[in-house]
């Protein structure tokens, strides 16, 4: 194909409210480096991390519930996931479904035509394994929402796949993250699993990913979403936040918390694990200042992790999860791009159940 020296792109100027980002119908296409590719994008999906990097809220200055607005105190030096500051400005989305159309340097041509999605995490070639070495797609560089962009060799992973290129979309950063999630938690089907926030992204994709590895489904969610979530597989479906948990759960015995929302129920999560339970979680939509009795913590044997930079293997064995149909997608919209305020806006609103999508 004959390459544009310009495209589309929705760019984000800097930290604040939804119209910071701009649409640009001349922006420059960019260029494959030596071991990258050029990727035409056929769709990207939205995720809390773009919501949150352009709103500030990762900024250990704002202690406020992700609301998607614009936060009015911001310490720039520690707004984004890594705690380093973002450079503006910037195409934001990580979750890329498209197709090679150039490679740079040292790439075999023979990947020109290849469908992919992308592995988001941005390592270092020679220190895989060094989570301080790692950048995010859509954050320490230009990510998807264009009609191009460009991403290392190695991070853009083929895949075959008769799902659309919407519904493909919506693997990378939600399902991912939700691997890594379950991965650090060592979930087996020994576990009784508690997922709070079940209908968005992520929740969705634990309850998936959960159940792919036989483990007991206890799912959280608005009554209004019950349905959608029961179709993902949990084997049981409670109210967003029960007045008494311990007497909703019935004879379930929670082993693993994975959490992604936190906020003022965090306390009541913990306190109905069971004794050397697990809690794993990355992130905090409902607010990040919790409180918590050490003495559960420790009398309970418990056990915490954060789980952000995700281990090499994740997103690859994912790939093999989607080619096998062992999970699938869950797209509740598509937008187009030039909608994306929109977009994100109903994203930001939780009315959805699943992952919304852009398309250029």
């Amino acid at each position: 194909m004959t390459l544009p020296n310009k495209m589309r792109a929705m760019v984000t100027m800097g930290h604040g409210d939804l119209d910071q980002m701009v649409l640009h119908e001349n922006w420059p296409r960019p260029v494959p480096a030596a071991d990258e590719v050029l990727i035409r994008v056929l769709a990207c999906g939205l995720n809390n991390t773009d919501v949150n990097t352009r709103s500030g809220w990762y900024s250990k200055a704002v202690s406020e519930a992700t609301t998607g607005g614009a936060f009015n105190e911001v310490s720039d030096e520690d707004p984004t996931w890594g705690g380093a500051p973002i450079t503006f400005p910037r195409i934001q989305g990580a979750d890329v479904c498209g197709e090679i159309v150039a490679v740079g340097a040292q790439v075999d041509p023979a990947r020109i035509g290849d469908r992919i999605i992308t592995d988001n995490w941005l390592r270092d070639a020679n220190d895989p394994s060094d989570k301080n070495k790692t950048g995010y797609f859509g954050s320490e560089r230009d990510g998807g929402f264009a009609e191009f962009t460009t991403i290392p060799s190695r991070n853009a992973i083929a895949i075959l796949s008769d799902f659309s290129d919407a519904e493909l979309a919506t693997f990378s950063c939600s399902y991912s993250t939700a691997e890594g999630m379950l991965t650090r938690a060592n979930v087996t089907k020994a576990d009784t699993v508690l997922v709070p926030g079940a209908s968005g992204g992520v929740g969705g994709a634990l309850v998936q990913l959960a159940k792919r590895r036989g483990a007991r489904v206890i799912a959280l969610a608005s009554e209004a979403k019950h349905a959608d979530v029961t179709a993902l597989g949990a084997d049981v479906v409670l109210s967003r936040a029960p007045d008494n948990l311990r007497t909703a759960l019935g004879s379930d015995k929670i082993t693993v918390v994975a959490d992604v929302v936190g906020g003022p129920y965090w306390s009541t999560l913990i306190d109905i694990l069971e004794r050397g339970g697990r809690y794993t979680c990355s992130g905090a939509i409902a607010g990040p200042m919790v409180d918590l009795d050490l003495r559960t913590f420790y009398l309970r044997d418990l056990t915490f992790t954060g789980s952000t930079v995700i281990d090499p293997e994740v997103t690859a064995n994912l790939v093999g999860y989607i080619e096998a149909k062992e999970i699938k997608p869950s797209l509740a919209a598509t937008y187009p791009l030039a909608e994306l305020r929109e977009a994100q806006a109903a994203f930001i609103a939780k009315q959805h159940t699943g992952n919304i999508v852009v398309t250029p």
